[in-house]
């Protein structure tokens, strides 16, 4: 397999596939050659034209993204792409690998490191943001109504239904039983 080397562009905010697949249209409509989008990050066989960063800049803007520059930015937004794929796209109750653990393994870096740099520039814990993504999960597996309140507890790794209910009420206010009758999500990259 050929190395092929690489020019990194981070970008804040994406969240899905959705997301992913709005960045390449981005970069295909701009000409901008790429070898791989994937949550937060676009891999260039070169480096970005000086002449179409401003320009891609904007387009990101208009779509709710952000080129990050700022290599601590660049890491906290690593952190929040790794926390919402940990808890929106692996089933916790199988996988039993605790945060900390992925986000070095994701990361490369020691875990009280990555705390300390979230936590000085989000102004919560990793943990904090963990359960605040955990609460946004059982919010819309609650609007889909494919889960019971037992089933989305073991999915999301909780010791207990009554654990998730209490954490749920202690944040949104409500019961998951309230919610349900009330609905209310936010966007991943609005938490």
């Amino acid at each position: 397999m050929k190395n092929r080397k690489t020019h990194k562009l981070y970008i804040k905010n994406m969240v899905c596939d959705r997301c992913i697949m709005t960045v390449k249209n981005i970069l295909d409509e701009l000409k901008i050659p790429y070898h791989q989008v994937e949550l937060g990050i676009v891999n260039l066989p070169q480096p970005l034209h000086p002449d179409k960063k401003p320009i891609l800049q904007q387009r990101l803007y208009d779509v709710g993204f952000e080129l990050l520059e700022n290599p601590v930015d660049r890491l906290v937004e690593l952190i929040k792409t790794a926390v919402i794929d940990y808890i929106h796209y692996k089933n916790l109750s199988r996988e039993k690998i605790k945060l900390s653990h992925f986000l070095t393994q994701r990361l490369h870096k020691d875990y009280s490191f990555l705390s300390k740099i979230f936590s000085e520039k989000e102004k919560i814990s990793i943990e904090q943001y963990l359960i605040l993504q955990k609460i946004e999960k059982v919010k819309e597996l609650l609007f889909y109504g494919e889960k019971n309140i037992s089933e989305i507890a073991d999915l999301l790794g909780y010791s207990s239904p009554a654990h998730l209910s209490a954490q749920f009420k202690k944040i949104t206010g409500l019961s998951p039983t309230e919610f349900k009758n009330e609905i209310k999500r936010n966007p991943l990259d609005k938490i």
